[in-house]
């Protein structure tokens, strides 16, 4: 970890006195990135090190205030009088001939984006463009433009006149010049502040809690994470060797190198960024809804930022109950940790490396009280370090029940026997949930348009995650809708002769 907070050091040095980084060359900022490197191992003790929490050494934001919760949106929607018709121009209906963007653009309400958008000091004289019409160009990017650039997508798309179902859902006139430049849109992801893109996600889940009305509303959640590579390169700046490791300041300050899952036609290592996504999952029909997400650097190993989403998930007032993820999050003594002070079971795959306990056997799961019991005992719960068993004999049946303890408890581990132990075949089925829910995310990160990032910081990218997500619920919310006025739709009589 001694890397880790060097480099710290130097990126919080490089941008408190460089604010403007982005504009400066790469042979300026290749030496100012040496000089910082220089100054701070001159200062620099690891005895001396102090404490540094876990959003900090991971370079993430700190759990934000302001953020509302989903029980209190209801209300927060009614406070602003949203429950009155709007004034809308009819005109602008009458162009928007898809389907989709109609469902989208009748669910959203303008005043709701305009109140979670402002801030204090906003008012809507100062732009002749609202927020929320900023909001709705880059969900409309999201959702039908993901791989065009910002500056083809505002010229081609948004400023021609003549492009009307674009313009009446972004609900610009229709027939007067006022543009929308791809500088405002690099502005408004820009002032995207954390509690803002999470209450924009608290408005998305309220909508689709209004609409599916789910009778046991998202208590399972799964959480994954996929590479997000960087445009800035390869080669960085400068490079430090601490020990056996290295610290690498690359021109995108907060991306770092990382190493991705094995594929054909992509390199083991990338230098970009990670996204932690927590998943809603169904399991009535298998479908997940994406609710929260992190953009992190990628050197930093998956487990670290599983405790940071549990806790923004329940600022946000998501009833998540159980998470399942994969086997990088699968660290036996955080879950527990996670368990204990927020009250969510975290499921993972069974490691390989951990070694089945005595008297346990391996196939079918089944807990002896020793080598000589060959009755299998029945689970009783489990406390707080480990899963308790019970003899489960009936009177009379077992002759060494008098000099039998009748009961043994198995520690916590990251085999079988983790939170939920592998004897309920529910933890099976919640696994494969897992499976189903990877499948989406090529297509997620290709329709977004974060395949190929030519985004240039780790907030903007943190935004056009989340505005992505955005993207992908209003859609499900969309589908949802069309499927159920088709099983409505009464079918059509025959025609008399």
């Amino acid at each position: 970890m001694q890397e880790k907070d060097i480099k710290r050091l130097v990126i919080k040095q490089l941008k408190t006195n460089f604010p403007h980084w982005r504009r400066l060359t790469k042979k300026e900022k290749k030496a100012l990135a040496e000089q910082a490197i220089i100054e701070v191992m001159a200062y620099y003790n690891p005895k001396q090190s102090n404490y540094v929490p876990l959003h900090e050494l991971t370079n993430m934001p700190e759990l934000p205030v302001g953020i509302i919760p989903l029980h209190e949106m209801a209300k927060y929607i009614d406070n602003l009088n949203c429950n009155l018709l709007p004034f809308t121009n009819q005109s602008h209906n009458r162009h928007l001939v898809d389907p989709e963007l109609r469902f989208i653009d009748a669910l959203l309400d303008d005043r709701v984006l305009d109140s979670i958008l402002a801030k204090p000091s906003y008012n809507p004289a100062m732009r002749t463009v609202s927020l929320a019409q900023l909001f709705r160009a880059e969900l409309l990017k999201a959702l039908r433009y993901g791989e065009m650039s910002y500056r083809k997508y505002c010229q081609l798309m948004i400023n021609k006149l003549e492009n009307k179902t674009v313009r009446a859902f972004l609900h610009l006139p229709l027939h007067r010049k006022i543009f929308i430049h791809h500088s405002q849109l690099s502005q408004f992801r820009t002032d995207l502040t954390m509690a803002q893109m999470l209450n924009l996600m608290v408005y998305a889940t309220h909508l689709l809690l209004q609409r599916l009305k789910p009778p046991q509303p998202f208590l399972l959640g799964g959480v994954d994470s996929s590479d997000l590579a960087s445009s800035c390169g390869p080669v960085p700046l400068a490079t430090l060797a601490v020990g056996d490791k290295k610290v690498r300041i690359y021109s995108e300050l907060d991306a770092d190198c990382g190493k991705r899952r094995k594929k054909r036609n992509k390199s083991e290592y990338f230098v970009g960024y990670r996204l932690h996504t927590l998943v809603a999952l169904d399991p009535q029909n298998g479908h997940h809804y994406p609710l929260l997400s992190m953009v992190a650097p990628a050197n930093h190993h998956d487990k670290l930022f599983l405790p940071q989403l549990v806790a923004m998930a329940q600022a946000m007032g998501l009833p998540i109950q159980v998470i399942t993820a994969d086997a990088a999050y699968g660290d036996a003594q955080q879950n527990r940790h996670i368990k204990h002070a927020q009250g969510v079971t975290v499921i993972t795959p069974a490691s390989q490396q951990v070694k089945t306990p005595a008297q346990v056997d391996p196939e079918r799961g089944q807990v002896f009280c020793d080598d000589y019991c060959e009755i299998p005992m029945r689970y009783l719960g489990s406390t707080g370090t480990g899963h308790e068993f019970g003899c489960d004999a009936s009177p009379h049946e077992c002759f060494r029940a008098p000099g039998c303890p009748q009961g043994r408890e198995i520690p916590f581990d990251s085999g079988q026997f983790g939170q939920m132990p592998d004897i309920f075949p529910e933890v099976d089925r919640i696994r494969l949930l897992r499976k189903h829910m990877e499948r989406s995310y090529n297509l997620f990160k290709h329709r977004a348009g974060l395949e190929r990032l030519r985004l240039k910081s780790q907030h903007v990218v943190q935004a056009a995650a989340t505005l992505a997500h955005l993207a992908t619920v209003l859609a499900a919310l969309a589908a949802h809708h069309r499927l159920a006025g088709k099983e409505k739709r009464p079918k059509q009589l025959p025609l008399a002769a």
